[in-house]
């Protein structure tokens, strides 16, 4: 990161911050807001978190979720907040498009903006940039941000818990993106006394019966298997959405089911949005999804986990996913795992 002398003295100073990641928030983008707030307010500054959408209830019991604002709830407090910001940190994103309406507002404010974040292709927007696109998640950059500022020793218990959160999920249990620093990382977040047990009963086993009902239901109705292409499809109508009552959150990590077959390379959630057909893309080794994202579907991501949209609906958007498989068929079939 350059200039992190100049951002250190920025912040010897208390200041008003705002903390913002990205629509639909997961576990790595609460993660990385509450383990940088918890850190900046151990410095004096007084900080708030603004998303612009829900995040999943298995998050709420972080230290700090309940005074998240959500923009698609409190309009007016967020706009406030943003415009008397003395800095805003953006992190886990790589546009100012990534947090919708929000974006519109920051974008002409004329405030320090910090981004710190590990996708492909980061937009120039901000003044400081903390990027690297080989960590595992933005909660290890965030660590790697604190020590940059020579201030390990601020990373407490509640700085621990956020930041594993946000590692742990967004290497899907340690088993995707990880590297001999992330668990050297995760080791001395371990001797704060996180407790890895109790984060993974309240991120993974916090489902309740409608969950798992729903997953039956995919995989029993929904599930769609493609041998000749290494490729699974699982899809949701409008229909599933007011069956399951299927909220914000509820259908995370739906796609990874289908990773568990031995022969799938390449798993794709498709699922239909009041406005928009979304899809959640995960591979296995080295084959890369992003492409298909970014090319095909207006998205992008990681290597092994991207998303997209489009706007023609749930069966063209199926049909369309299919039509591309062909021009992917010998990469998918020579993938080693």
């Amino acid at each position: 990161m350059e200039n992190i002398k100049e951002l250190k003295t920025l912040l010897a100073i208390p200041k008003d911050i705002v903390l913002t990641s990205h629509r639909n928030p997961d576990g790595d983008a609460i993660g990385s807001t509450l383990g940088l707030r918890h850190y900046l307010e151990q410095l004096g500054h007084t900080v708030r978190v603004a998303v612009p959408s829900e995040f999943p209830g298995f998050l709420g019991w972080m230290p700090g979720s309940d005074d998240i604002m959500v923009y698609d709830t409190s309009k007016e407090e967020v706009k406030e907040q943003l415009v008397k910001a003395d800095l805003i940190f953006c992190l886990d994103f790589n546009s100012l498009e990534r947090i919708d309406r929000m974006g519109e507002i920051i974008s002409p404010l004329r405030c320090k903006k910090i981004l710190i974040d590990h996708h492909l292709f980061p937009e120039p927007f901000a003044d400081y940039v903390l990027s690297d696109t080989s960590a595992s998640s933005t909660s290890e950059l965030v660590h790697d941000f604190i020590c940059l500022l020579d201030d390990e020793k601020l990373i407490d218990r509640q700085v621990a818990e956020c930041l594993y959160t946000g590692i742990l999920t967004d290497t899907g249990s340690f088993k995707y993106s990880t590297s001999p620093k992330v668990f050297r990382m995760v080791g001395d977040l371990l001797e704060l006394g996180v407790d890895d047990t109790k984060i993974q009963d309240h991120v993974f086993n916090s489902l309740d019966e409608k969950h798992l009902r729903l997953i039956g239901h995919v995989l029993n109705n929904r599930m769609e298997v493609l041998p000749e292409f290494r490729t699974a499809i699982m899809c949701l109508t409008k229909l599933d959405y007011d069956m399951f009552d299927i909220q914000r959150g509820d259908t995370e990590g739906l796609v990874n089911y289908l990773l568990q077959m031995r022969d799938v390379v390449m798993a794709v959630f498709i699922h239909e949005q009041p406005t928009i057909t979304k899809l959640s893309l995960r591979s296995k080794g080295k084959f890369s999804v992003q492409e298909i994202a970014r090319k095909h579907f207006k998205g992008g991501g990681h290597k092994n986990a991207s998303g997209g949209y489009s706007y023609i609906g749930l069966r063209p958007t199926v049909k369309k996913f299919k039509s591309i498989l062909p021009d992917y068929k010998d990469a998918l079939l020579n993938n080693e795992i």
